[in-house]
């Protein structure tokens, strides 16, 4: 585990707005955290794909 310095303004508006659908506020950063890293997987798997089909395009496959 790891310590974090944030704002403490910026802490309580996220307990403000999201406190009730999380226990604190490190399951809610560990959430969106989370989240990040599979958009950015996504992301990657889909530039992954548009670069094969480049190449089988340009091999005459499509």
């Amino acid at each position: 585990m790891r310590e974090l310095r944030l704002p403490c303004n910026l802490c309580e508006r996220v307990e403000q707005r999201f406190g009730s659908r999380f226990d604190n506020l490190e399951g809610f950063l560990t959430r969106v955290l989370v989240e990040l890293l599979r958009d950015d997987a996504a992301q990657m798997d889909q530039a992954e794909q548009r670069l094969i089909e480049k190449r089988l395009q340009d091999l005459g496959y499509l």
